[in-house]
């Protein structure tokens, strides 16, 4: 639970003097600058990131769609095979009961899809789609969830959530007849879809009795079966009763790994420019260590990846900058047109930045051109990977580090690695060492696989044209090479005429060669950009608590630093010392940091009712020089009662909050603090 430190309005003895109205001009203009800046901010981050979510929502849709229309046609087909054995009348349709048949016309068509995951949470979204996309082929889809199969809710529970799903209202009496009207009614004889998202997480019992209600009804109503198996190929086996198995005809079908999603996604969002944006070495390997270590999902993933762009647009000024980069016109219009009017607080901002006394649109071109040369390069090196089934993520992180590129210890490798002694030098070598792993690979292409890899080189090289010349360059002499030799780069190496080239692996050194120029000359690591903090998130620290919390930690900041959050007059002007206008829990917590394991409660009372009575410096000077007498009274106009009842509340407070253990029957005079700051 969210814990908020309030605060009281200041009194008009702790207002601070009135300050000129020249002051006064500095601080609304910086006021309303800095609240202009945050909401373009805003602005920017929304945008940015509604573009990544639509295209992760793509990309995973278009991995997806293959399965949904294999699913598809399987349901078809399962339709016309269940009403070949003939369609029954309306009259023996609206019987309550169900048709006597043999054993073979109860079984039930079902589909047993494997996600491979080992936590449901990225399903739901590919279950979704499933149902969308065979409604849209015509079905009648309902989706249900391992919840309406719970053994509370019982068989009767679940067949009043499927009556909803279809008819669209809540029945009190539910019963399959119900369901065998409905259908009857319909003007078209369609497929009926039961989609059960994950198996696995039901009653075993109740899915079972489900099964072997459906079998009764499966003529009258053409109800196909849609599972989810996320662990074993045997669950099914293990989890259903035997008489419900054999009302199966089950037929598999296969999702992409996790890994194979992971991919897709880091190429569309990381390595395409659908927002440019990016993060640091440190960060990529954390979100990586986090998919891998933590829970596996892509749901942890995308969480991860939004967070570090919203922490990304709340810390960088110029982050909004980041909307624009890719715009179609050139940015210097943009710049002129829609942020000419701040163009001095941007440049003050600039100056923060790593890239200081630079021309600012010079820079940003010249960031959107490295930054281009560095995502071809990590694409030719994937392209290379996948022949040794490398990683993108893997590949990303290691191109991130800039370590290796500042120390040169990839380039020493790279000049054994034409020496031939590369495979010595890569397996001892710590750093980047999927790198090391792809260029190796392409050593031990096959003509035909490197003719194929330097093809997808060159798409990847589309507008970075010192990458591209030098690809076509090695096409040309591939291709003149194979016409005076007389051999076929299309075909294998074994095919090769005796007059061929005395050195078979002659193309893949020089294709080495090439990837190393690239590495070498084309790929700085993003954070010696300049003015790369506009597109890239570095500071793993505010991710890694963002993602795993550190409530403690952070109720304790807020409660000792609070003046910093505030902005008070009453508070800055004070520096660190206490005030009653601070919240009672703050003081109580504040007065606490002067006892060490054990707090005396009696002290600590006193200390925090001289905090509240005690009247401030200058209200104590006037009094003693005021020449007319007045009546001393409390400048709080407290009772003994209210500052007992206030203290306890504040004590309860941090019990709440974890940071002090009440006092016991043995020592009822002490408290015991239970965290410190760290």
């Amino acid at each position: 639970p969210a814990f908020f430190v309030l605060h009281r309005g200041s009194s008009s003895s702790s207002l601070s003097r009135p300050k000129s109205k020249r002051k006064l001009n500095e601080e609304a203009v910086n006021e309303f600058d800095d609240r202009y800046l945050y909401n373009l901010r805003i602005s920017a981050f929304h945008y940015v990131w509604s573009n990544i979510d639509t295209t992760i929502k793509g990309v995973l849709k278009e991995i997806n769609l293959s399965i949904f229309n294999e699913v598809s046609s399987w349901v078809h087909q399962s339709f016309k095979a269940v009403r070949s054995c003939g369609e029954p009348g309306y009259a023996e349709t609206t019987h309550p009961y169900p048709i006597a048949l043999d054993a073979l016309s109860k079984q039930i068509y079902t589909g047993l899809v494997y996600t491979k995951n080992m936590e449901f949470v990225d399903d739901q979204l590919t279950f979704e789609e499933l149902g969308n996309h065979l409604k849209s082929g015509g079905c009648h889809v309902a989706n249900m969830s391992s919840l309406d199969f719970s053994a509370k809710n019982g068989i009767g529970g679940c067949l009043s959530c499927l009556l909803r799903k279809f008819l669209k209202v809540a029945l009190d009496d539910a019963d399959m007849s119900i369901l065998a009207s409905w259908y009857c009614g319909q003007r078209e004889s369609t497929p009926v879809v039961i989609i059960i998202e994950d198996m696995e997480r039901c009653c075993a019992s109740v899915l079972s009795n489900f099964i072997l209600m459906l079998s009764k009804w499966v003529v009258k109503i053409p109800v196909i079966v849609v599972m989810g198996v996320t662990t074993t190929l045997y669950s099914p086996e293990n989890l259903l009763s035997s008489n419900a198995l054999l009302c199966l005809r089950t037929c598999k079908f296969v999702l992409g790994s996790p890994a194979q999603r992971m991919d897709a996604i880091a190429e569309a969002v990381l390595l395409r420019p659908c927002s440019r944006f990016n993060v640091g070495h440190k960060v990529a390997v954390f979100m990586k260590d986090y998919f891998s270590k933590h829970d596996g999902t892509l749901t942890s993933f995308i969480r991860s990846l939004k967070i570090s762009c919203m922490l990304l647009f709340s810390s960088e000024p110029l982050s909004f900058l980041l909307k624009d980069l890719d715009a179609e016109d050139d940015f210097q219009e943009i710049w002129e047109e829609k942020h000419a009017f701040i163009q001095d607080i941007m440049l003050k901002h600039s100056s923060q930045l790593s890239c200081r006394g630079e021309n600012l649109i010079h820079a940003i071109g010249e960031l959107k051109r490295l930054h281009q040369r560095w995502i071809t390069v990590v694409k030719c090196l994937h392209e290379a990977g996948k022949h040794q089934n490398v990683q993108l993520l893997d590949l990303y992180c290691d191109a991130l580090d800039p370590d290796v590129h500042k120390s040169g210890t990839f380039y020493k490798h790279g000049r054994s690695l034409r020496n031939g002694c590369l495979s010595s030098q890569y397996d001892d070598s710590p750093q980047r060492p999927y790198i090391f792993k792809a260029v190796n690979k392409v050593r031990d292409l096959s003509p035909a696989a490197l003719s194929e890899l330097l093809n997808n080189w060159e798409r990847h090289a589309d507008g970075v044209c010192e990458i591209g010349d030098k690809v076509k360059e090695l096409q040309v002499m591939m291709t003149a090479e194979s016409k005076s030799s007389g051999s076929d780069l299309m075909y294998d190496s074994s095919s090769q005429k005796s007059d061929a080239p005395k050195d078979p692996k002659l193309w893949n050194s020089k294709a080495v060669v090439l990837i190393e120029w690239m590495l070498r000359d084309q790929m700085k690591p993003i954070e010696s950009f300049p003015f790369h903090e506009i597109l890239c998130f570095k500071i793993v620290d505010k991710l890694q608590t963002a993602l795993l919390g550190d409530p403690r930690r952070r109720i304790q900041a807020d409660l000792l630093e609070l003046q910093k959050y505030l902005h008070c007059n009453c508070c800055s002007t004070r520096g660190s010392r206490l005030l009653p206008s601070l919240h009672d829990t703050s003081i109580t917590y504040v007065l606490a940091q002067e006892h060490g394991d054990v707090i005396n409660v009696h002290d600590w009372f006193q200390s925090f009712k001289a905090i509240l009575v005690t009247p401030p410096t200058k209200a104590r000077s006037k009094s003693k020089h005021s020449s007319t007498p007045k009546k001393k009274k409390d400048i709080n106009n407290l009772g003994e009662a209210a500052i007992q009842a206030r203290f306890c509340k504040a004590v309860s407070e941090l019990q709440v909050t974890g940071l002090l253990r009440m006092p016991t029957k043995r020592r009822p005079d002490f408290v015991q603090r239970v965290a410190f700051v760290l």
